[in-house]
């Protein structure tokens, strides 16, 4: 089994690469970073519902003094009771404290120039505040403390767990997360032994040693040692205490992650979108993290990209286009109406073309693009129906004024049938709340669907687990009396377990579900798709899926992986 947390998916990580003082003359305030942290954890916040977590790290500081500051909240209100936190450390220093750049760093916490966020979303497992991400492996060497926050899941943890305990580690737990913390930390150790080692006889003093082993320390040996046998898909952001950064992403490309670098800043996430708002750029001059590379950010202020492991074959995730990443990325947006578009025909055909009683709309909200592309769909249909209609009746001669207005007035019928009144998405809440929760999600709009005569189509991005589909939807659309319910979803049919993200692998709905095929039309550069078709990129996709299938035909509950 794997850690309860089956889907780490907000990341943000910025290196300021300026001195505080300069932000607070050019911004105004020693808190770009803080600032600039928060609006892009705002902006993933569809990432995470379950809890954030925010490090920083001081450079430079003096022996005995705090550089390591962390706070994380699973509260509710998550980010809000985060940043209040945070800024709750500010509020009431006069005004020529908060003015010094200089005194803030050495007395205040969360006034470094590394930031680290991550936002926790939860598909399966208990909330507590220990599965809030980032984590801490903490040492008295400055060069081996290391701050862990990811977007992953590992198919291989057993092996990975049993390598630890080869070389003599006792983790406190057997979980992805705490394999990966101690599994990097593990090579992080040997690698700056090695350097101490390389030092020591040629006469050099240990607090000289420490700077040389910051100096030296080679992050890209360091994550190739270190993620050797990982299987599975990730985006895994780094902190090590003496100031170097690294985010390492798997080499199928299966997890997301895009960066930007100027001369002010080095700053990564998971979505294109948060950069491009957090920080006023164009779209072009945000780069996306090469699969099997890492982005490497030294303590003096050098970013590179680097290769870390070998290539295979880039199968990035078809349902983060689908489903999981915002819909303010150009792309996704043109992907995504293109997946309603290429469902129209199958559409009118379950309603037998008879558009003047079928009403069209979509739930939840995170359909309404796919709902755009169908509507385009369903509107070019027609206008090819209706224009056959007026040239068979011109060739036979019966084209009248009357008839030629009944055709034309033939339109889609589109209404905001459903209304979420909930903001939770209640297939990742734990299982005691979920039930109590999906049966009032929704309100709909009495009136509009005529009763026993209107047959009601509503499009879904996708369905994962189905409960609200089955427990809420159906049965409140039901109160409308339509003659007939189709529910459309934009995504295939969900088949296999997704090992690498989402649990998603025990539900099923008969609806009208599009193609996989139109799936690789709509979204050609992410052909990810293994829950669709069982075509796992990676050796241990294909174990979980077997172990999947083991556990379905003996009756067992357990996860695959």
């Amino acid at each position: 089994m794997s850690d309860s947390i089956k889907h780490e998916c907000g990341l943000a990580l910025i290196r300021l690469r300026k001195p505080l003082s300069y932000y607070h003359e050019k911004y105004g305030t020693a808190l770009y970073g803080l600032q600039k942290m928060q609006l892009l954890m705002q902006k993933q916040r569809n990432r995470g519902q379950d809890g954030a977590g925010l490090v920083t790290i001081k450079l430079d500081s003096y022996p005995g003094t705090r550089y390591i500051s962390r706070k994380r909240s699973n509260s509710p209100q998550y980010l809000k009771d985060l940043f209040e936190g945070i800024y709750s450390h500010f509020t009431d220093l006069p005004e020529h404290q908060i003015n010094d750049p200089a005194w803030l760093k050495e007395h205040i916490p969360y006034t470094g120039e590394l930031l680290l966020g991550h936002l926790r979303y939860g598909t399966h497992g208990a909330n507590t505040i220990e599965t809030v991400h980032p984590f801490l492996r903490q040492n008295n060497w400055i060069t081996r403390n290391l701050v862990l926050a990811g977007n992953f899941n590992l198919t291989n943890v057993d092996e990975l767990f049993a390598e630890l305990l080869a070389v003599g580690q006792y983790p406190k737990e057997k979980s992805d997360t705490v394999t990966v913390l101690e599994k990097i930390g593990h090579f992080l150790d040997d690698e700056v032994q090695r350097l101490f080692n390389w030092f020591k006889p040629e006469g050099y003093d240990n607090q000289e040693i420490n700077h040389l082993i910051a100096e030296h320390l080679d992050i890209q040996r360091l994550l190739q040692r270190a993620s050797r046998k990982f299987d599975g898909g990730y985006v895994m952001a780094g902190l090590i205490g003496h100031g170097d950064a690294f985010v390492l992403r798997d080499p199928s490309g299966i997890r997301p992650a895009f960066y930007y670098v100027d001369d002010e800043v080095a700053v990564v996430t998971a979505e294109r979108p948060a950069i491009q708002t957090g920080f006023n750029v164009r779209y072009q001059d945000i780069r996306e993290l090469g699969p099997g590379n890492a982005l490497v950010m030294k303590k003096d202020g050098r970013v590179s990209e680097v290769s870390c492991k070998d290539p295979r074959p880039v199968t990035p995730c078809s349902f983060e286009r689908i489903y999981f990443s915002r819909g303010t990325d150009r792309d996704i947006y043109l992907e995504r109406k293109k997946l309603g578009e290429l469902l129209a025909v199958r559409i009118m055909e379950a309603v037998d073309y008879d558009v003047e009683n079928t009403v069209f709309s979509f739930i939840p909200n995170t359909a309404e693009v796919a709902f755009y592309g169908m509507v385009k769909g369903l509107e070019q249909i027609l206008t090819e129906v209706k224009s056959k209609e007026i040239q068979d009746l011109q060739t036979k001669g019966m084209l009248t004024p009357q008839s030629l207005n009944a055709i034309l007035s033939r339109t889609i019928r589109v209404e905001k049938i459903a209304v979420k009144d909930e903001k939770l998405r209640t297939f990742i809440a734990e299982k005691s709340a979920r039930n109590a929760m999906v049966s009032h999600v929704y309100d709909v709009t009495y009136g509009i669907v005529r009763n026993e005569v209107d047959t009601l189509v509503l499009i879904d991005d996708s369905i994962v687990r189905g409960t609200t589909l089955r427990d809420s939807i159906i049965r409140i659309l039901a109160t409308l009396r339509p003659k007939k319910i189709i529910i459309v979803s934009s995504a295939p049919q969900i088949r296999y377990p997704d090992c690498y993200g989402i649990d998603m692998s025990k539900m099923k709905v008969q609806v009208i579900f599009q193609t996989i095929d139109n799936v690789h039309k709509a979204c050609p550069a992410n052909h990810g798709d293994w829950y669709f078709s069982g075509n796992y990129p990676t050796p241990g996709g294909i174990r979980v899926v077997n172990r999947a299938f083991m556990n379905y035909m003996t009756n067992n509950d357990a996860r695959a992986y």
